[in-house]
């Protein structure tokens, strides 16, 4: 095994497959990021979401894809400038990856506000070599998905920040209010056959804990572009409070549980969700909510 890869597995608490693939699946991303900073990719796009915040901010949740957006819908943008960076970057740590780019005609489970037609999407897929398995069946494949927004609502600021790992390097992330208001996007709007993401109201609790105010500009840019909200019609807290409490009452509480359980890491965390979440639970945290206003200078 390569002797990085080792060091970063060492980082992590594996008891069961799960543990295992999760953290097989982070360094990948940490190893691709890197690769997209060598190609200078962060000079035209941001990182933001889940992985952003587990990455970056320390969320206590696993995440599975790498959300990019362009710092401009105007920008020229092709995928081919940034493929070989990743997989020269994942064959120098040991991995043999195989990069397919993803048609947005396929069925998909995600309302059209998700894969939209300004979404590029490419699918990493690793088949780990024996020394690398930690009990993972030797015939399955480590995937993780990259999507890259090429018409990013805009009113969203990004600063700078610094990855430890596999060697410290820079990239371009949301700020984390509007980071929140991506997530209250996912909260409001996303619609998903049969199934509830709770990870989006996990993070949701995440971001009310660390008292990050959600910009309320940006939300309303990202509901007027997937189509949930109209340009002329005030977008204030009245009416987002409005439109969470009635998405809490029809929240699917067990669905939601079930969704978040797999990816939390902390034994800790898992009692909470289990213990805790209920409508009620949710509805409380509504007074805890702040924002910000105005667009970035």
């Amino acid at each position: 095994m390569n002797e990085m890869v080792r060091a970063m597995m060492n980082e992590y608490p594996i008891e069961t497959t799960d543990d295992a693939i999760n953290a097989i699946r982070e360094i990948m991303q940490q190893i691709t990021l890197l690769g997209l900073w060598r190609t200078s990719f962060f000079k035209k796009a941001a990182f933001y979401g889940g992985t952003a915040l587990r990455i970056i901010f320390n969320l206590q949740r696993y995440s599975e894809d790498l959300d990019f957006s362009l710092l401009s819908p105007d920008m020229p943008f092709s995928w081919i400038d940034y493929e070989s960076g990743i997989r020269s970057e994942l064959a120098h740590f040991g991995f043999n990856v195989e990069v397919e780019q993803r048609s947005k005609q396929k069925q998909s489970p995600i309302e059209t506000a998700f894969i939209k037609a300004g979404t590029l999407q490419h699918l990493l897929s690793v088949e780990l070599a024996p020394e690398y398995t930690f009990g993972i069946n030797k015939h399955q494949n480590i995937k993780v998905k990259i999507e890259i927004d090429t018409d990013p609502p805009g009113n969203f600021r990004t600063e700078q920040a610094t990855i430890s790992t596999p060697i410290p390097f820079p990239v371009e992330v949301y700020s984390l209010p509007d980071l929140f208001a991506g997530k209250m996007h996912a909260v409001l709007c996303r619609s998903w056959k049969n199934r509830v993401k709770g990870r989006d109201w996990f993070d949701m609790a995440w971001y009310i804990g660390r008292r990050t105010p959600l910009h309320l500009g940006h939300l309303k840019e990202r509901m007027v572009q997937s189509g949930h909200w109209e340009e002329r019609i005030p977008f204030n807290d009245k009416v987002f409070y409005d439109l969470l409490s009635e998405k809490i009452a029809t929240l699917d509480i067990e669905q939601a549980k079930g969704d978040v359980l797999p990816f939390l890491k902390d034994r800790r965390d898992r009692e909470v969700v289990e213990k805790t979440w209920s409508r009620q639970f949710f509805q409380s945290m509504a007074p805890m909510f702040s924002f910000l206003e105005g667009t970035p200078h």
